[in-house]
């Protein structure tokens, strides 16, 4: 008898701690520790986002937390973060790689990126036409092999930075398709 009154108490006091455990938040992360580091400046340090698009050579990847362990060769193109506010930042990479860590930490290596903000379609479109009148003969050797190379890259369109990076002396020479229409429609 004496064990049924016990076993009866320990079922009473284990039960609110059954209606207790939906109400409690999931056990794994829900966020990924972002860092995303060029030679020069870090522009993330572990820090919280919610989300990362990039742009591997396997394809487009999104990164959530909790994600595969892998790591991505990632191609010229559009980097989108999620941040927790529910702000969204998008930078240009040059390329690099991207390694996800079972810990849901995500660690960005990129030569160059540069916030979206700071293209312009016209800058692109002035660049071209030059870089075509330089090909076509007026010019050093070397300025019409360079042009030549920047016209031949145009059939992948070619977003440029803004004259405050070209005399920083950095540039980045190709990005998708994709980027060149986001640019083009934020423009409008």
């Amino acid at each position: 008898m004496n064990s049924l009154r016990i076993a009866s108490r320990a079922a009473l006091r284990a039960r609110p701690a059954a209606i207790r455990a939906p109400l409690q938040r999931r056990g794994y992360a829900e966020a990924i520790k972002l860092s995303l580091a060029l030679p020069h400046q870090t522009l993330y340090k572990s820090q919280d986002v919610v989300q990362v698009n990039l742009p591997a050579e396997s394809g487009e990847m999104g990164v959530l937390a909790n994600h595969v362990p892998s790591i991505e060769q990632l191609k010229p193109g559009l980097v989108e973060i999620v941040e927790e506010s529910g702000n969204s930042k998008q930078f240009f990479l040059s390329g690099g790689f991207a390694v996800v860590q079972p810990n849901s930490a995500l660690s960005i290596n990129a030569v160059e990126a540069y916030p979206l903000e700071d293209f312009s379609a016209e800058a692109v479109r002035n660049q071209l036409a030059e870089a075509q009148k330089i090909a076509n003969g007026s010019g050093s050797e070397q300025d019409i092999a360079e042009a030549k190379i920047e016209v031949e890259a145009s059939n992948v369109p070619v977003v440029t930075p803004t004259s405050a990076h070209i005399r920083n002396g950095t540039a980045m020479l190709t990005c998708q398709r994709q980027v060149l229409e986001t640019l083009q429609a934020s423009l409008k």
